[in-house]
């Protein structure tokens, strides 16, 4: 009977001893879990981590200068120095512009004894226009020798003309040839003589003149008028020396916005509710004094032509420290008796 407990209590010790052991199995089994959970996590940060450092890297690639060939590195060199020879040119011209002048003169003609010339005065015309030219030259226009010795008197008149729009037909070579006989036009190369190309022209006249003469003045003149050419030279004689000078008969008027109509402004909209002209001088007869004539040529490339010759000109002069001078005298169409200039 003593060996039935004994039997019994063996049995139970040996079931026990399962139950204990499988306690740190249990623990050894949380321990791996939690280290393969760490593990991945690792490994799916790194991957992630592995996928944006290759993003920057392919972004940092596509940034990254290509090799330069001798010919880039050539190009590249001469890029800067062409850059730096822009900014010394934009330089010279800033002071060109704040001096009234250009930096290198051009060479200019003036009169027989080297002195400075009084006026350069350009007479406008056009290709069907010599009967009218033979018509001044028989009254207030010299010829021939009477134009050279007023020309040694200081005053140089031409009559002004651009090329044909077909260069080198028989517009251009009557012209030539005319020339050549009278010895009193100023061609001008640059300028296409056409009715809807006339506001430019004064760019082209100013610019050309001032280029060819050294002169106080440059008077632009419109062959509908007659000129009383002692009385004018007289005008200008008293105004010597007069910087900035802007002369002429000055006048304003209505902007005309109606397309069709005469002296139709096509940027009307650009003179203000009131459609209203500034003031301006008439383009009859319209005078510059040498710095405004120079002006006009330093920057007749940027310069604004409007529908009408004397509106671009008036537009001009507004930016400018131009003294306008309005002279009655130079009102064709008035009853004044010392006017200088009367309608053809």
């Amino acid at each position: 009977m003593e060996s039935l407990p004994t039997t019994m209590k063996s049995e139970r010790r040996s079931r026990s001893k399962p139950l204990q052991s499988s306690k740190p199995s249990l623990v050894m089994a949380f321990f791996s879990c939690l280290a393969w959970l760490y593990v991945a996590g690792r490994l799916w940060e790194d991957a992630e981590n592995r996928k944006l450092l290759a993003n920057l890297l392919y972004k940092n690639a596509l940034q990254r200068p290509k090799v330069l060939t001798v010919e880039d590195k050539l190009m590249v060199l001469g890029c800067r120095d062409l850059e730096r020879r822009i900014v010394e040119a934009e330089m010279d011209l800033t002071l060109a512009k704040s001096q009234g002048y250009l930096k290198d003169k051009l060479q200019q003609s003036g009169s027989s004894s080297g002195q400075k010339l009084l006026a350069v005065i350009g007479v406008y015309t056009g290709f069907g226009s010599r009967l009218k030219r033979n018509v001044f030259r028989g009254s207030w226009m010299p010829k021939g020798d009477a134009l050279r010795k007023l020309e040694e008197r200081g005053v140089v008149i031409r009559f002004v003309i651009g090329r044909s729009a077909n260069r080198g037909d028989s517009l251009d070579r009557n012209i030539d040839e005319e020339y050549r006989s009278t010895k009193d036009f100023l061609i001008l190369e640059g300028h296409e003589e056409a009715q809807e190309e006339l506001p430019k022209k004064a760019k082209f006249f100013f610019s050309t003149a001032v280029q060819n003469w050294d002169a106080e003045f440059y008077v632009k003149v419109d062959d509908s008028i007659d000129l009383d050419l002692e009385g004018l030279i007289g005008l200008l004689d008293r105004r010597r020396g007069q910087d900035g000078a802007y002369i002429g008969c000055m006048k304003s008027g209505d902007v005309i916005s109606d397309e069709g109509k005469s002296w139709y402004e096509p940027d009307w909209w650009k003179f203000g509710d009131e459609k209203s002209y500034f003031r301006h001088a008439s383009g009859s007869l319209l005078i510059l004094s040498k710095n405004l004539a120079q002006y006009i040529n330093i920057n007749s490339a940027s310069l604004k032509s409007y529908a009408h010759d004397d509106v671009s000109v008036g537009s001009w002069m507004m930016g400018l420290q131009a003294t306008y001078i309005d002279e009655n005298r130079l009102c064709c169409s008035s009853i004044r008796q010392d006017k200088v200039c009367s309608l053809a």
